[in-house]
């Protein structure tokens, strides 16, 4: 795998309800070509918490990938992501995915660009 995006929570709905082409083909086009999807966990979180259950097996369809990597909130990143959050005075997920998306220097795919575009040091990729 060479590059990577990072996909947050309006991602993960947009391709789990079928409501962006564009989501599904960049999801199919990563595995196609080899591209990482690094999924932090808070953006499934919040996701699953607005899907309904109809939609959540797509969602698990998604997050089966051969090139989905879920980015755990385990104890020692949840510590960092809390450094990001209290910097950007952000809510959890969007420090989740900001944090996953400056370690790796990867773009962060949403449809949600601007709660991301001022954040210093991220990419955005936004969903048409």
């Amino acid at each position: 795998m060479i590059g990577g995006r990072v996909p947050d929570a309006s991602f993960l709905i947009a391709f789990a309800t079928r409501t962006s082409v564009y989501a599904e083909a960049a999801a199919w086009t990563a595995v196609d070509q080899g591209v990482a999807l690094v999924v932090p966990s808070s953006a499934i979180a919040v996701a699953a918490a607005e899907l309904t259950s109809k939609d959540l097996p797509v969602l698990e369809v998604l997050l089966a990938l051969p090139v989905a990597v879920m980015d755990d909130l385990t104890a020692l990143r949840a510590r960092a992501v809390g450094e990001v959050a209290a910097e950007l005075g952000a809510d959890l997920a969007t420090a989740h995915v900001v944090a996953c998306a400056r370690d790796r220097g990867w773009p962060v795919i949403t449809g949600e660009p601007d709660r991301y575009r001022s954040r210093a040091g991220v990419e955005v990729e936004p969903l048409p």
